[in-house]
C-alpha cells in the first residue's frame, strides 16, 4: 500500500510517536507499505519553523535527513497533483476548511492513489475515499 502522511503526522513520527496510535504504527513500519512524504510538507514544515521556531523546532533540512534515514520516499509536486486540486469536493458544507497545504496534500493522495493518514478532524469533510483519520 501507498502512503502519504500529512505533515504534523510526518514530524510525529520522528518527534511525538507517542501521540500516534498503535494501529497506525503498525501501517507506517510494515515493510509491504511504501510511506511517502510530500515536499509540501517540507516546504510548510520551513515556513512555520522560519516563523516560530519555538513553536516548530524542526527545520525542513532535519525532517528531510530523518526521512531518508527512515526510507520515507519523497513525493514532489506535479500538475497532475495542482489539476486534481479543483476535483476536492466537501461533503460536509458546514465546515470551512480551506488550507492550501491539506488540500495539496489531499490532492496528491488524490491523484495517486495512496492512503492519506491525517489526524485533522476538519479533514473529514472532504469526500476523499482512501482516507484515515484518526
Amino acid at each position: 500500500m501507498n502512503i502519504l502522511l500529512d505533515t504534523h503526522v510526518l514530524i510525529w513520527c520522528f518527534f511525538s510517536a507517542q501521540k500516534i496510535p498503535d494501529e497506525i504504527k503498525d501501517l507506517i513500519t510494515d515493510p509491504e507499505n511504501n510511506i511517502f512524504y510530500s515536499s509540501l510538507s517540507v516546504w510548510e514544515i520551513g515556513l512555520k519553523h522560519a516563523k516560530r521556531p519555538r513553536e516548530m523546532p524542526v527545520d525542513s533540512e532535519r525532517i528531510i535527513k530523518e526521512c531518508k534515514k527512515t526510507g520515507f520516499l519523497p513525493l514532489s509536486l506535479c500538475n497532475d497533483h495542482v489539476l486534481a486540486e479543483s476535483e476536492l469536493v466537501l461533503k460536509d458544507q458546514t465546515i470551512d476548511h480551506k488550507d492550501p497545504f491539506d488540500r495539496m496534500l489531499l490532492s496528491q493522495a488524490l491523484s495517486e492513489d495512496m492512503v492519506f493518514i491525517t489526524h485533522d478532524p476538519k479533514m473529514k469533510a472532504y469526500d476523499v475515499p482512501k482516507m484515515i483519520c484518526f
